[in-house]
């Protein structure tokens, strides 16, 4: 039962710690000049799903605010025929 009794040597696990330490320098920058482009173009694509997808909320407001005063409008004038004048009252005098 030893501290370090999982599959791996206590050598093993130092030698890959080394070798990373040694490579850090050389992989990291590699690694960020390749990454920069990915995520600049990520970026990129976010912002104009973002701005598409408020041209489409515009656009759906506008036509549920079109439909609501069609709506309105409907009622009203249905509202007024159901509803006969009221003719004066004749007084009795």
């Amino acid at each position: 039962m030893g501290l370090f009794d999982n599959g791996f040597r206590l050598g093993t696990g130092v030698a890959i710690g080394l070798g990373a330490i040694v490579l850090a320098p050389t992989v990291i920058p590699l690694v960020g000049t390749i990454a920069k482009p990915l995520v600049k173009a990520t970026i990129k694509s976010g912002l104009i799903l973002y701005g598409k997808g408020r041209e489409m909320i515009a656009e759906t407001t506008e036509v549920l605010e079109d439909l609501t005063a069609e709506a309105q409008a409907e009622l009203s004038r249905e509202r007024e025929e159901a509803v006969p004048p009221i003719a004066p009252e004749q007084g009795t005098a």
